[in-house]
C-alpha cells in the first residue's frame, strides 16, 4: 500500500476539491453559453481559447519557475485566481465576456498546474510513483464525475449564478487548503 507524506495528502486534498468546484460546469458549459448568447462557434472559440492560453502559458509557466523555491506560492495563486474568476462567471451576460473569463480561467490553471505537478513530484515515494500518479489522475476523474451531477442539480434546481458562487467557494477552499503547505 502507498504511504503519501504530509504535503502529498494536502496537494490531493486541494486538486481534489479544485476538480470538484471546476467540474461542476463540465457539460453546462454549453448551455452556459448560449443563455449569455453564445452560439455553437462561440463555444467554439471560448473553449479554444481557454485550451490555447493554457497550452501556453504551461510553457512559460514551467520555464518561469523551474527549480525555483517559490513553486508553492505560485501554485497557491493560481488556485486563487481561479477561484476568483470562477465567481466573475456571475457577471457574463455576452459571449465576449465569456471568452475574457475562459482565457483568465487558462491563465490561472496554467499557473497553478506545473507547479502542483513539480510539488507532487518531489513528495511521491519514488517505489510508488506510477501508482501515485494513478492515484492523482484517477481521483480528478471521480471527483469530476461526481461534481457533473451535482453541478446539473445545482443549475436545474437552482440557477448558474448560484452555481458559480458554491464552484467559486470551493475553489477557495481548495486555495485554503493548497496553502497549508506553505507552513513548510
Amino acid at each position: 500500500m502507498i504511504k503519501l507524506n504530509r504535503i502529498s495528502r494536502i496537494l490531493l486534498l486541494g486538486a481534489n476539491l479544485w476538480y470538484f468546484g471546476e467540474g461542476m460546469l463540465g457539460p453546462l458549459f454549453a448551455v452556459f453559453s448560449e443563455k449569455v448568447g453564445g452560439d455553437i462557434l462561440d463555444i467554439t472559440w471560448a473553449w479554444a481559447a481557454y485550451l490555447v492560453v493554457t497550452g501556453v502559458c504551461y510553457i512559460v509557466v514551467g520555464k518561469l519557475i523551474n527549480g525555483k523555491p517559490y513553486q508553492a506560492k505560485v501554485m497557491v495563486f493560481g488556485y486563487g485566481l481561479n477561484a476568483a474568476l470562477t465567481f466573475c462567471y456571475t457577471f457574463v451576460s455576452n459571449s465576449w465576456q465569456l471568452f475574457i473569463v475562459q482565457a483568465g480561467l487558462g491563465v490561472a490553471e496554467a499557473i497553478g498546474t506545473p507547479a502542483w505537478d513539480a510539488l507532487y513530484a518531489k513528495n511521491v515515494d519514488e517505489e510508488h510513483d506510477t501508482f501515485a500518479w494513478g492515484l492523482s489522475s484517477g481521483q480528478s476523474q471521480i471527483v469530476t464525475g461526481l461534481a457533473i451531477f451535482v453541478g446539473g442539480m445545482i443549475a436545474h434546481y437552482g440557477s448558474f449564478n448560484a452555481l458559480f458562487i458554491v464552484m467559486g467557494c470551493i475553489q477557495v477552499v481548495a486555495t485554503i487548503v493548497q496553502a497549508r503547505i506553505l507552513k513548510n
